[in-house]
């Protein structure tokens, strides 16, 4: 099967030490599986993901979980209640949301057992709502995984790739109709950054989450080549980059917090005062782990806020 996640490829090259990072512990996002623990100290569950860590694993490592044995595939499931979506359920869910939305049915694709047929007429709107505040409208897929609820590159279920035209994805919906009422680049690339910074998702696991910001990444390339014929520049895969690191954070769902506290750094050079108080005793080890409680990004005010405080307001 193709590699569906490249590592070595150019966008993710040039943007890897962004996607890596914990926007709440200003570190790196951790492993948070026991997955890679085999291949040494680095790989525990409570280290920060590295960029040197991630070249000394085979490029087959880290991908979707449709690619790893099926031993660990039931290991995942086990521990973490890891499963497949596959894609006719997530467009099933998304078309509801949209019915929600739009106050009718049909309006991407038309349902066909667990498979789907796109529209091709233009997205029409009701009374008083606009393409824009559809591109705006913020939604959140909980417990991420590879988010296939958002982006819709590869059946999560089957590993096969999705041509544009019939991706499903929420933020795939926000391209179509982004490419439906732009004609100029500049207005095309405004709206599209607007419409990364209205979905959000958490995931526990960081594989799983890098992953996730991986598929996010290169679905901004895909479109844009689809749409404008041209690979992105630095600037712009890192600009991209950025809103995605904020907006799919790793999370506990159940605390609200970053998972297992806050990595201490790889290497400390311990000295004797580290281990003897004041007088002369051996000091206690501290156990007690700080997870602080994770913060995402308000884009239309500027500011971080407490996830947590989202859940108080309606």
């Amino acid at each position: 099967m193709e590699e569906l996640i490249q590592l070595k490829s150019f966008p993710v090259q040039t943007t890897l030490n962004i996607l890596l990072k914990d926007k709440t512990t200003k570190k790196n996002i951790i492993w948070a599986t026991k997955s890679y623990e085999s291949f040494g100290v680095q790989y525990s569950d409570d280290r920060q993901i590295t960029v040197e860590a991630i070249i000394g694993l085979n490029s087959i490592i880290i991908q979707p979980r449709i690619m790893k044995a099926m031993e660990q595939q039931h290991e995942r499931t086990k521990n973490r209640a890891e499963v497949f979506t596959p894609s006719w359920i997530c467009n099933q869910m998304n078309n509801y949301c949209d019915e929600e939305w739009f106050g009718r049915k049909d309006v991407f694709n038309i349902e066909k057992e667990k498979l789907w047929e796109s529209t091709t007429e233009n997205i029409t709107f009701p009374e008083k709502k606009t393409w824009k505040q559809y591109v705006d409208s913020r939604r959140l897929e909980i417990t991420c995984g590879e988010a296939p609820f958002i982006v819709s590159r590869y059946d999560a279920a089957t590993g096969e790739f999705i041509e544009i035209e019939n991706r499903i994805g929420i933020l795939d919906r926000k391209f179509r109709v982004i490419n439906e009422n732009t004609d100029d680049e500049t207005e095309w690339m405004d709206w599209i950054i607007r419409a990364y910074q209205s979905v959000y998702g958490y995931e526990f696991q960081g594989d799983n989450l890098l992953i996730a910001r991986i598929n996010l990444l290169m679905s901004f390339v895909d479109y844009l080549n689809y749409k404008w014929n041209r690979e992105p520049t630095a600037f712009e895969l890192k600009k991209i980059a950025n809103i995605i690191a904020w907006n799919l954070w790793q999370m506990d769902g159940l605390t609200g917090a970053v998972p297992l506290g806050v990595p201490e750094e790889d290497t400390y050079q311990y000295s004797l005062f580290d281990f003897i108080d004041g007088i002369g005793n051996m000091k206690e080890e501290k156990t007690e782990t700080i997870s602080p409680k994770c913060r995402i990004y308000d884009w239309r005010t500027s500011h971080s806020v407490l996830f947590e405080s989202l859940k108080k307001e309606k």
